[in-house]
């Protein structure tokens, strides 16, 4: 029987500053420090200032997780710590936090690739087996992926282009609502007409879960532009019913690549047929319902973690750390912040490729 593991995990890959300890599956304290009122001004996620933040914030992060938890230092088994990809300011000042942290106790450190912590997550508070299918919608990647293991994903579809979570936020700004753009669209959909405007449903023609969403900002900016023009400005109420049309045609893009990737997914004949899905716009009410309803259909489990463990978390990066060390994996001082780390290695990029690697 493996002896039980207890981590400590620390985020920072974005504009999140969040440490965790977790012991097994159990999550025994989880802290994130957001940072929303900083970056409110400017539409968006400044680097530099989330950088400052992570700096100032993490720490006292470590510090209340532990408290928290009930548990000191020498109770811990390994520090991991989300060393990619993300801003790489924010996601060197958690490598740095924890290099410091690892160099003092003497304790293993686990560098952790980040879209691996939401993608490990329903083993984490489901303890789903291997494999299943995962919809990874985080920050900026949205990708289809065939978790084999900890360290073995099969990428088999995602986006070429804006990942949804960016459309939400890009289409926030447009339509004048406050950031983050997800929960600001979601709310201002309920009360609007989805119908109202004819917005595209980019690569549904096309066959195969690779998906495309910056045409769909694009519509969004003419159908506001051209009730502007007719009107003088935007009303409450044209806000609403863009939002709405726009997050259905989100979730229908979604939901009809989601069914394909299923069909790829049950051709394998898994054990456990699960279907999975993480990160912030796992959060948005009308995806899910999609795919619970999608996955009733092909009698196949739906999971999603909790909203506070979808959204980016340590908890998850603990979790991840936990399996590595299982593994009997870990790194040493040398580990190196990584602002690109695609998940599966042998997929050619999506988004490009640059001096530093893929980006996802």
């Amino acid at each position: 029987m493996t002896r039980s593991l207890t981590i400590l995990g620390i985020e920072s890959s974005c504009d999140d500053t969040a440490a965790a300890v977790v012991r097994d599956c159990d999550v025994l304290a989880s802290v994130v420090y957001g940072q929303t009122a900083l970056h409110a001004e400017f539409g968006g996620v400044v680097p530099e200032i989330a950088a400052r933040a992570h700096a100032e914030k993490l720490d006292h992060c470590v510090e209340q997780a532990l408290e928290e938890a009930g548990i000191t230092f020498a109770d811990l088994d390994a520090i991991a710590v989300t060393a990619g990809p993300g801003l790489i300011g924010g996601v060197l000042s958690g490598v740095m936090c924890a290099k410091g942290l690892s160099a003092a106790t003497g304790l293993p450190l686990i560098g952790v690739n980040h879209l691996a912590g939401h993608a490990l997550t329903p083993r984490l508070t489901d303890q789903l087996t291997y494999p299943y299918l995962m919809l990874l919608v985080s920050g900026g990647h949205c990708q289809f992926l065939i978790a084999g293991g900890h360290d073995s994903f099969q990428r088999i579809g995602g986006t070429i282009d804006d990942a949804p979570g960016e459309a939400f936020d890009k289409t926030a700004r447009l339509l004048g609502l406050p950031q983050p753009g997800g929960p600001s669209v979601e709310k201002a959909a309920k009360t609007g007409d989805a119908r109202r405007f004819k917005l595209p449903r980019p690569l549904l023609n096309q066959p195969g879960c690779d998906m495309s969403f910056s045409g769909l900002k694009t519509a969004i900016l003419r159908a506001r532009d051209s009730v502007v023009a007719e009107q003088g400005g935007l009303t409450s109420q044209d806000q609403a019913d863009l939002s709405a049309s726009f997050q259905a045609a989100i979730t229908d893009v979604l939901i009809e690549k989601s069914r394909r990737a299923l069909d790829a997914y049950l051709a394998l004949n898994p054990e456990r047929p699960a279907f999975a899905i993480a990160g912030g716009v796992a959060a948005n009410t009308a995806v899910r319902e999609g795919l619970i309803a999608l996955c009733a259909e092909l009698e196949t489990d739906f999971v999603a973690p909790p909203l506070n463990l979808c959204t980016d978390n340590a908890a998850m990066i603990a979790y991840a750390g936990l399996e590595r060390m299982q593994a009997g994996e870990h790194d040493d001082l040398t580990l190196s912040a990584r602002p690109r780390w695609p998940l599966d290695k042998r997929a050619a990029p999506m988004l490009g490729s640059g001096k530093k690697g893929a980006k996802a």
